[in-house]
């Protein structure tokens, strides 16, 4: 599987931006996809999880309320909608595929992963 984010870019605190993770090679349906996020000096960061259906989903807790994660199985592709940014939410957004049944908030429950696209928010 071969997983493409885009969409990030810079925003002002307060604002909002949409991340797509558009898969290719194999069809996303069957699998678990998380959104992770690595900022300068600080660890891997878990934000959001999706299960196959979309009927299930899990938080972060720093993005709890402000992040939404939807999936569109017929387009293949998974989204993070991102309202009310924060300075603190500036980092490299990661999308990743699990083959495991269980949503996880661990990186290394993902097998593929994207290049990440850059969220950058101005305070």
């Amino acid at each position: 599987v071969q997983l493409v984010e885009s969409g990030g870019g810079l925003v002002q605190a307060g604002g909002s931006l949409t991340l797509s993770c558009a898969a290719s090679g194999r069809t996303l349906s069957s699998y678990v996809m998380g959104w992770f996020r690595l900022a300068p000096g600080k660890k891997r960061e878990f934000v959001a999880a999706i299960n196959w259906s979309g009927l299930t989903t899990d938080y972060g807790d720093l993005v709890k309320g402000r992040f939404t994660i939807s999936r569109d199985n017929a387009k293949n592709t998974v989204y993070l909608q991102m309202n009310s940014l924060k300075f603190e939410d500036t980092a490299r957004y990661y999308c990743a595929a699990s083959n495991d049944a269980k949503l996880s908030s661990e990186g290394i429950s993902y097998r593929y992963w994207g290049q990440g696209t850059q969220v950058t928010v101005s305070s």
